[in-house]
């Protein structure tokens, strides 16, 4: 069992700032990709910015340049700097993380979730 918990969502204003944090623990053998993805009221989950084992990023194009995705690989932590938030940041974000267990088992595994609403 791997459990991925997310933490840091808030309420911020427009143009404010937010670092959303996710810890993974478990018996974690190696992770693989970890990204965050989030979902607003109506619409389909998406894809925010992924992380691999080596370090490669990938953004959506809404967020570059004002997301920065990064991990602790020795701490199992995935983080996002999230900067000039605007209203359509709006959703709940979700913590992915895939890889192996130590009882050599695949996982993909989410958080339940933190939200951020960005409002003035």
């Amino acid at each position: 069992q791997v459990q991925l918990v997310e933490s840091g969502g808030g309420l911020v204003q427009p143009g404010g700032s937010l670092r959303l944090s996710c810890a993974a623990s478990g018996n974690i053998f190696i992770i693989n990709a970890m990204g965050w993805y989030r979902r607003a009221p109506g619409n389909q989950r998406e894809l925010v910015a992924v992380i691999t084992s080596g370090g490669r990023t990938n953004y959506a194009e809404s967020v570059k340049g004002r997301f920065t995705i990064s991990r602790d690989k020795a701490k199992n932590t995935l983080y996002v700097e999230m900067n000039s938030l605007k209203p359509e940041d709006t959703a709940v974000y979700y913590c992915n993380a895939d890889g192996w267990t130590t009882d050599w088992e695949q996982f993909d595994s989410w958080g339940q979730g933190t939200q951020v609403t960005v409002s003035s």
